[in-house]
């Protein structure tokens, strides 16, 4: 994959700036990844397997330092993963995802991020979800992670927190792991059709292993809710834009 070198810097300060707003709430940024390779023109076989790479990365660096910050909860997490990483799986393996469906799922993003905008505090009221319905409600996630090339976080999240199962930094940390297990069950998937990584995505990945460590530290450690909130929203604009026009 050629670039000349005005379009090269441009990405990866693109795709550092998109790591480090993605993993200071949890995510991974691979809605934002698609985007930022998309205007730079790249081809849709090199974009859908770096994204998913530069994924895994941050994602891993984000489950740690939520983890680290004490706000993962395995009780909430493991009902969601349980059946998303086959799910994710057979998404990946998919060769195209369908434009009306990725249509529908952007604006759901945006009604999610209006909603967000508006958000003061975290939930009061927290309690966790029946373990069918959350089983059910992952795989389902992971198969539109899958099929998006997402770790399937921009659909997790608002759901924790405007079904009050989680709280902000809560909905992060199970959304961080998640995102990385969907991740790399999409890669395997991908490669599994017999499609290779390009070794481009590892120029790509410092940048943005550098962002998530900074973004998801903060995010964990020092942002308030409010801040976090914000970004967030922006977050899911950034995705549903995403998927609407790309």
């Amino acid at each position: 994959m050629e670039l000349d070198t005005t379009h090269l810097i441009l990405l990866v300060a693109g795709i550092t700036v998109v790591a480090f707003l993605y993993s200071s709430v949890g995510h991974a940024g691979a809605s934002g990844y698609i985007a930022m390779m998309t205007l730079c023109g790249l081809a849709a076989t090199f974009i859908r397997p770096t994204a998913l790479v530069l994924n895994i990365l941050v994602a891993l660096i984000g489950s740690f330092q939520f983890w680290r910050a004490g706000y993962f909860s395995w009780r909430l997490f493991w009902p969601f993963a349980l059946l998303s990483i086959p799910t994710a799986y057979l998404g990946g393996y998919l060769p195209v995802p369908a434009a009306i469906l990725k249509t529908v799922i952007g604006v759901v993003l945006l009604f999610s991020a209006a909603r967000l905008f508006f958000r003061q505090r975290d939930p009061r009221d927290i309690a966790a979800p029946a373990v069918p319905a959350a089983i059910a409600i992952g795989a389902g996630i992971g198969f539109l992670s899958g099929l998006t090339g997402t770790g399937g976080g921009i659909f997790l999240t608002p759901l924790l927190l405007f079904c009050h199962w989680a709280s902000i930094r809560g909905a992060a940390a199970v959304s961080a792991l998640f995102i990385l297990v969907n991740s790399i069950a999409g890669l395997i998937g991908f490669i599994s059709s017999g499609q290779p990584v390009p070794s481009f995505a590892w120029i790509l990945a410092v940048g943005a292993v550098i962002a998530g460590t900074l973004g998801s530290y903060l995010g964990s450690r020092r942002f308030p809710v409010r801040a976090i909130s914000i970004i967030l929203a922006t977050v899911l604009v950034l995705a549903g834009c995403k998927l609407i026009f790309w």
